[in-house]
């Protein structure tokens, strides 16, 4: 069987791809309750004006423990928040995450909308990459990966 430069490279590539989500797996913490955390470049008084968690995290209400302090080496503010509903590990998992399933996502989503509303003073978007729209494998990859992300941020 003759081997084409193409299909070694994305052979290549998906290995890669596949080697990279087992090692995200593996170092996750598997205890689907813990803190989903964010440094924020303001100070501790900004983030957390008398005591109210900032938009959109607000509107959790008593849904979530929001904690705030002063990051390390004074880089500014981490804001951290956590449910206290207890997520079912299955629903946790990077499959349900992918499918959008996981009830944390729209934690996580006002978690980097608060960030970006207290940094820039708007909810900042990406821009979708050019890649994306093209037919070739590595472009359909990079769209589905973006769409996967949504307002989160990260997969």
């Amino acid at each position: 069987m003759k081997w084409s430069y193409r299909t070694v490279l994305f052979g290549a590539g998906l290995t890669a791809a596949a080697a990279a989500l087992d090692k995200l797996r593996r170092s996750a913490p598997d205890d689907p309750d813990r803190w989903l955390v964010v440094t924020v470049n303001r100070a501790p008084t900004d983030v957390y004006p008398g005591g109210a968690p900032p938009p959109p995290l607000d509107r959790f209400g008593d849904e979530v423990e929001v904690r705030v302090r002063p990051a390390p080496g004074d880089r500014g503010t981490e804001l951290a928040v956590r449910t206290h509903r207890s997520v079912p590990q299955r629903v946790a998992s990077l499959p349900a995450r992918l499918a959008g399933r996981d009830p944390r996502q729209e934690l996580r989503t006002a978690l980097r909308q608060a960030k970006s509303l207290l940094e820039a003073g708007e909810v900042m978007l990406p821009d979708a990459p050019p890649t994306a729209r093209g037919r070739t494998p590595a472009g359909r990859l990079v769209g589905l990966v973006s769409r996967r992300s949504g307002g989160e941020g990260v997969l």
